[in-house]
């Protein structure tokens, strides 16, 4: 059989996948062509590619976490990642010589392929550099470089220092930079225990292990040729978007050219991984000979949950919601209980949590033994799920909608994330705002659904943003109400960065960047807020819990219990779609933009007055106190 990459990613996940996934004989002795490898890498590099999307923007709670893929979110985002990757081979030119070989859609990628205890492993390589004495390979990944830039070690309240440093756009591991004062900057252990972080496969290492296995597959090849003179002079690279990089605006026929930005970064940059894949390699030596019995065994039995299910992920294992997790339920499972990342300390001092709650028989909200109950929220999600009440602190929110100034602008933003920087000023992922709604109400209660609306929608893909500020601008005063929105440090987030983009704004923005106020500190809690308005033990507890919001304050939550507003009826029915429409603009006719546009106008204008009605509905609550009959 040949096992492509992906396939070797997937039927390593867990013992039942390849059984689930019912691989037939005949797939085990056919090879694959080339069109139904690409095919498969193309799928897999947008699930890579809408999981960055997300990940960026940690304060977007608007974006769901799994999507299904769709042939028009293929067509619509695929041309982008494809633009990493092209530009990706131009860099490796330029500070490689020798011959470098990457190909977007052409059989001119090099592959390696070789055969394992009766399969045959294969894969496609990026990008191949080839000079006189070393050969580089080079993984292009759509995500950026912050999430291992990040990775950080320190002495004890001592400044942060990233466990990787940077040389001719280089990052490479510390501890294999001759002469590093590594020792100076954090303790060993605090660096061994980050950089363990990057051989977790499902978490942030997921791109050094897939880098792994073509190294497996790449080695496997030149020793089963005798050719392995050459594995001394091999070297792997992640390539991906450096998250520093500032677009400054020049274009050539419409096409922005990625330049050096003013400080000198590349838009690309590179991770030296030589050290961390030849450290992987006996893990994925084990997955394979997995691989191998696993295909041989063909046992389907249920195994228990676990990291590799990746729950609630974008790359979440698609057999986990109709097979493996079907039996959590949909609402108030043991999952529900809100902030609960740290799990359920037992009587023993031990801590349950995430799936292994599952994997232990808790599945249900109330089957948490009411002795690991600590947690005054969590006691305030048990007694209403079990008593069937509504929890109102009516003192919170009546205080805390006190504090709102009018009128009140009701704000929500669409934004593209795209992965690389569209107009002046962006950089990899740059939450770019093309839509917004705006209800203004101007005293409680008092505005109309459509009367008192503005939505701006950007009519092109070009850069309409310094009008979209013009139009926001216009309809506000930035000198008196309060910015108000679900989730507000995501608004608060894309009128910073206009600002700063936009200098001549900056300061109207920045004034009305300083007014925001969220729904959620009225739903769930702010403690810094009611601490401030003299609570003290309440201040730590949410304001409002019903038992169907099972523990998130989501507006796809909180609007059905404050509102009959849906939707369902919807064109564009969530935050995703409305990305994927605008993203599709210039692929559809005069006609269809006319129809979609409005669509989109008419989802945003929802979004907002949403807002509106769960205010008016907290007001009522405030002074009243109500049981579920």
């Amino acid at each position: 059989m040949a096992i492509t990459k992906t396939d070797f990613i997937e039927f390593s996940r867990c013992p039942r996948y390849v059984a689930l996934e019912k691989v037939k004989q005949e797939r085990l002795d056919a090879d694959v062509s080339y069109e139904e490898y690409k095919n498969k890498e193309y799928r897999d590099s947008l699930e890579e590619l809408l999981a960055s999307m997300y990940e960026q923007e940690e304060d977007n709670n608007k974006l769901i976490n799994k999507i299904d893929i769709t042939n028009r979110q293929l067509e619509a985002m695929m041309d982008y990642y494809k633009k990493v990757e092209s530009e990706a081979g131009k860099l490796v030119e330029k500070m490689f010589p020798g011959k470098t070989i990457y190909a977007l859609e052409t059989k001119n990628q090099e592959s390696f392929d070789f055969s394992y205890r009766g399969l045959k492993f294969l894969c496609y390589v990026d990008i191949y550099n080839e000079q006189k004495d070393t050969i580089n390979i080079i993984e292009v990944k759509a995500t950026t470089s912050k999430k291992y830039v990040n990775l950080q070690g320190s002495y004890p309240k001592g400044p942060k220092y990233s466990i990787f440093t940077q040389k001719n756009n280089i990052y490479t591991l510390k501890e294999y930079v001759k002469d590093y004062p590594l020792e100076e900057e954090m303790p060993w252990s605090i660096y061994e225990e980050r950089k363990e972080k990057l051989k977790d496969r499902f978490g942030i290492g997921s791109y050094i292990y897939d880098l792994a296995v073509q190294r497996f597959i790449i080695e496997g090849e030149y020793k089963e040729s005798k050719n392995e003179e050459k594995l001394k002079n091999i070297n792997y690279y992640l390539a991906v978007l450096n998250a520093d990089y500032r677009f400054d605006g020049t274009y050539e026929n419409n096409v922005p050219i990625y330049s050096k930005d003013q400080n000198g970064n590349e838009l690309i940059t590179l991770f030296d991984m030589n050290e961390l894949t030849k450290e992987l390699l006996p893990n994925i030596k084990k997955d394979a000979d997995n691989i191998y019995q696993n295909l041989k065994e063909s046992n389907a039995a249920p195994c228990p949950l676990g990291s590799f299910c990746k729950f609630k992920k974008q790359t979440q294992c698609k057999f986990f919601t109709p097979i493996c997790g079907s039996e959590i339920p949909k609402k108030n499972s043991s999952l529900s209980y809100i902030h609960n990342g740290r799990g359920f300390k037992d009587e023993n001092g031990q801590y349950h949590k995430g799936l292994q709650l599952i994997n232990e028989g808790y599945r249900n909200l109330m089957d948490i033994p009411e002795h690991w109950i600590k947690n005054p929220n969590h006691k305030i999600q048990r007694e209403c799920y079990s008593k069937k009440e509504i929890y109102i602190n009516r003192e919170k929110i009546r205080k805390g909608i006190e504090q709102l100034e009018y009128p009140i602008y009701h704000l929500d933003f669409e934004t593209f994330p795209c992965p690389v920087p569209r107009f002046k000023g962006e950089s990899p992922f740059t939450q770019s705002p093309f839509e917004f709604s705006l209800h203004i109400e101007t005293s409680p209660g008092k505005c109309d659904c459509y009367k008192d609306n503005i939505v701006f929608l950007a009519k092109t893909m070009k850069d309409e943003r310094e009008e979209l500020i013009q139009t926001l601008l216009h309809n506000v005063d930035v000198n008196k109400g309060t910015l108000f929105a679900q989730n507000v440090a995501f608004e608060k987030g894309r009128i910073k960065e206009l600002a700063n983009i936009f200098p001549n704004y900056k300061e109207d923005l920045m004034k009305l960047y300083d007014r925001g106020f969220d729904l959620i500190w009225l739903v769930n809690n702010n403690q810094k807020l009611y601490e401030e308005l003299g609570f003290t033990k309440e201040a730590k507890t949410i304001n409002y819990y019903h038992k169907d919001l099972s523990g998130s304050y989501s507006i796809k939550k909180t609007l059905p219990i404050f509102s009959k507003l849906s939707y369902e009826n919807l064109d564009v029915k969530n935050g995703t779609e409305a990305i994927i429409e605008y993203a599709n603009y210039n692929k559809m006719t005069k006609e269809e933009l006319t129809l979609k546009q409005e669509a989109l106008r008419i989802y945003c204008r929802q979004d907002t007055w949403a807002m509106v009605e769960i205010l008016n509905a907290l007001r009522k609550l405030s002074i009243e106190c109500t049981k579920i009959a």
